[in-house]
């Protein structure tokens, strides 16, 4: 499984903010951003609280792509 936050980095561009910046504005942690530069999955509750400050849904945020096992899986 693979998590696109490719959403929420466009988002940021397009307010002119940084991930930093994003999160002192939300109390998220250091480590919670780098599981999502690195595509982990982070707590429902993490993008609540990004959702309220940038005004946007989970939809907006992030993206499921199968990996390339689940794909060769299915054919």
């Amino acid at each position: 499984m693979a998590i696109s936050y490719n959403g929420l980095w466009k988002l940021l561009i397009d307010k002119g903010m940084k991930k930093g910046d994003l999160c002192k504005s939300t109390g998220l942690s250091s480590s919670t951003m780098a599981k999502m530069t690195n595509g982990e999955s982070v707590n429902l509750s993490v993008l609540e609280r990004i959702c309220e400050e940038l005004d946007c849904d989970f939809a907006d945020l992030v993206n499921y792509k199968k990996n390339q096992k689940e794909v060769h899986k299915d054919e």
